[in-house]
């Protein structure tokens, strides 16, 4: 098959929430997609995908065709948004380091990759707007997908006629953010189903100061606020029970020097917040509580990282 054109994308992993940021705020983090996409002759036909690093465990093997992919599926959502028909002859070979079903944004990151290789491939022009609401469009929520495109920490809000609009959070230099990645899966409908339709007037207030409180946390590094912000009520309360050992390991995040910790995204990872030099004595705490409940577990630190990256070859 000759190659007649070619881009690449390098998209980060992010976690969302970050406590009472429940679907509106993310910070990208420093596990990485990288795909490479290029337009052959053959003409009809699904498109193909090849998988390398943790998108391996989608598929049992290395090169799979599937109109189910996410970056298949952001690809053509991106076409569709431009009134373009998705061309013929698509191959992508993806690889990644985003643990997939761990509340670290993998979907996401899928799904910005396609829409993206999309508008680098096709010339679609779209901007950062455009990009993020096609994404989110198929994400159902925009918090994983605006970190992924614009890099460090996001504020993301939809307004009344359906669109997204993102914005940036100043991040206090001194912060990292530390996550500790157990062994087992957790869907995000399986976390999404245990939430409840309604909220007390109390409940919502508690939300909303908490959700402030997170905001300026992140940009001052302040622990008061980013321990209230951290101690979520919208969405931990009722997650929490399906991440084994969850108490344990929050427990041992804030003895070993944690400003606070809670679920990343949907779960079943545990993000915890700390300042330069403390990110080993914290991971490795979180680490030993998961082994001591049962659980293998890894972990890694980052600060916030640069957005997604895309270019025409």
């Amino acid at each position: 098959m000759e190659m007649l054109r070619a881009a690449e994308v390098t998209i980060p992993g992010s976690t969302a929430n970050v406590g009472a940021g429940f679907d509106h705020v993310a910070v990208a983090i420093d596990r990485w997609l990288l795909a490479r996409a290029h337009l052959g002759r053959t003409v009809g036909g699904g498109a193909v995908v090849r998988r390398r690093g943790t998108l391996r465990e989608l598929s049992r093997g290395a090169s799979v065709s599937s109109d189910h992919d996410l970056l298949v599926r952001g690809f053509r959502a991106a076409c569709s948004a431009a009134n373009r028909l998705p061309p013929d002859g698509l191959t992508i070979h993806a690889e990644s380091s985003i643990p997939v079903a761990r509340g670290l944004g993998s979907s996401a990151a899928g799904t910005v990759a396609g829409v993206l290789l999309a508008n680098a491939l096709l010339g679609l022009e779209f901007d950062v707007d455009r990009a993020i609401g096609v994404a989110a469009g198929l994400e159902g929520h925009a918090d994983n997908v605006a970190a992924s495109v614009l890099g460090g920490a996001t504020l993301v809000v939809g307004d009344d006629g359906g669109r997204y609009h993102a914005f940036p959070i100043a991040l206090e230099p001194q912060l990292r953010f530390v996550i500790a990645v157990p062994a087992f899966q957790l869907e995000t409908a399986t976390a999404r189903a245990v939430l409840p339709e309604r909220i007390s007037h109390a409940t919502g207030v508690a939300a909303a100061c908490r959700a402030s409180a997170l905001v300026e946390g992140l940009r001052t590094g302040s622990p008061v606020l980013l321990g209230m912000a951290l101690d979520d009520v919208l969405h931990v309360p009722h997650r929490r029970s399906l991440i084994a050992g969850y108490d344990a390991v929050v427990a041992g995040a804030l003895r070993a020097g944690a400003i606070g910790a809670t679920i990343s995204g949907a779960g079943p990872s545990i993000l915890a917040i700390t300042t330069v030099g403390c990110e080993s004595r914290v991971g490795r705490a979180m680490v030993r509580m998961w082994k001591d409940a049962g659980v293998g577990a890894s972990w890694f630190g980052s600060p916030a990282v640069d957005g997604a990256t895309a270019c025409a070859l």
